[in-house]
């Protein structure tokens, strides 16, 4: 039976280099008891150890299999950063399986431990911004228990069905969606990435969700002091205000287009809860009158805990945003522009922008919502309070052709897109 091999760690094999380089390769071998060859052997890619993690033993991955197409992917990668464009690992990996086949590699799977050994060998990595989260009141559990025993006894009294539970929410979002993650060359102090530089054009979208995984038609609320002049999906309520932002008046208007869309919205013969957070526009008296002028009980979430409390919030926002930027992004890698006179980008057009949310709105499942109301414990036995920690490319992935599907599942793209503050 053959010896077994040993091996050796990347630390042990550049003593060894630096004892040879002083005493000679044979006095190596019969000092540490490896073979001369290996001396000879280490010393001649001491460049590559010294580059190497200290305890690792083998270098295996470092050799392309495909030479030429990672040559072409890595050109690729280079020319997309020097133009400002963000990458995540998705768009490179659809990038390598579009370069295979032009190549007629057939054997090619450009999967995750794939895409990884090529940044590797190409001192490629993910770089990120950090963001800040919303901190809980003092006396948060106190809160919570409270919010839900209000939900738990309206239930109970009114016989309110899950149907009948509607959680309501406004996303604030801007005309450039830029990812906040990007493949970038090692050593980079900068990550940039181009958009059309309307990255504080703000708009607002309020989006409503019951409890049985329904959604109600979702409203747009546009920057502007007149509707602009094109025709929009009818499954979208669209409306312009100066501040592109919900107030009382379009409160107002989502009531009587929106939630009145609700299983017997019309004929209101059924209680209804409508969950929404403290903004000053859901609790003045007017709407709360107007709320329950619709035969529904307004249930206000305490201030800082609808990351807790609100369905909107745990899953479901984020899967929203997540397919609306990869609309984004392919509009801005793929889709047609046109520019102002002084060569500034024009972002993309309001019927654009509506038919990317409407899009991103039908690709929400009903069992993304059904998990928001589990986990805010407004429905089913879920009360542990923590948010869906599923990525947002699990559901992206949903919507997909299978064969991008399947790459979604392992990008690293797993930021929330913020949008502005209420500052804005």
């Amino acid at each position: 039976m053959p010896p077994k091999r040993k091996s050796y760690t990347a630390q042990f094999k550049l003593q060894i280099i630096k004892y040879a380089a002083e005493n000679g390769n044979r006095a190596t071998e019969r000092k540490f008891g490896v073979s001369e060859k290996l001396v000879r052997d280490w010393r001649k890619a001491e460049e590559t150890l010294i580059a190497m993690k200290k305890t690792k033993k083998a270098n295996r991955g470092l050799k392309a299999r495909w030479p030429e197409l990672e040559e072409r992917v890595h050109r690729w990668v280079i020319e997309q950063r020097a133009a400002g464009r963000g990458l995540s690992t998705v768009q490179l990996r659809l990038h390598a399986q579009v370069v295979a086949k032009e190549m007629n590699i057939t054997d090619f799977a450009g999967g995750p431990s794939c895409c990884y050994r090529f940044m590797q060998r190409n001192h490629l990595s993910i770089r990120a911004r950090t963001t800040v989260c919303q901190k809980l009141p003092p006396n948060f559990q106190a809160q919570i228990d409270s919010f839900r025993a209000f939900i738990e006894e309206q239930v109970n009294t009114h016989n309110v069905l899950p149907d009948h539970i509607v959680n309501m929410d406004e996303v604030p979002l801007t005309f450039d969606i830029p990812m906040n993650r990007s493949v970038e060359e090692k050593g980079q102090k900068s990550v940039s990435i181009v958009t059309t530089g309307h990255e504080r054009s703000h708009f607002t979208v309020v989006l409503a969700c019951c409890g049985d995984g329904s959604k109600l038609p979702p409203m747009v609320i546009f920057k502007r002091k007149t509707m602009p002049k094109t025709e929009f999906p009818s499954t979208v309520v669209v409306t312009t205000n100066q501040k592109g932002w919900m107030d009382e008046e379009k409160m107002n208007l989502r009531l009587t287009k929106c939630f009145s869309k609700r299983p017997d919205g019309f004929f209101k013969t059924r209680k209804a809860l409508l969950v929404m957070d403290i903004m000053r526009a859901h609790t003045t008296a007017q709407i709360k009158n107007k709320i329950k002028a619709c035969n529904s009980i307004p249930a206000i979430i305490p201030g800082g805990l609808t990351k807790i409390l609100q369905p909107l919030d745990i899953s479901v926002n984020r899967s929203f945003k997540a397919v609306l930027r990869h609309l984004w992004e392919t509009w801005m890698v793929d889709g047609e522009h046109s520019f102002t006179a002084t060569g500034r980008m024009r972002h993309a057009t309001f019927q654009q922008v509506v038919g990317w949310i409407d899009k991103a709105w039908t690709s929400v499942t009903t069992e993304t919502i059904l998990s928001g109301f589990r986990k805010a414990a407004l429905t089913g036995t879920d009360a542990d309070g923590e948010s869906d920690d599923s990525p947002a490319e699990e559901e992206t992935a949903l919507h997909l052709p299978p064969e991008m599907a399947e790459l979604f599942r392992s990008d690293t793209e797993n930021e929330d897109f913020d949008g502005f503050g209420d500052a804005d």
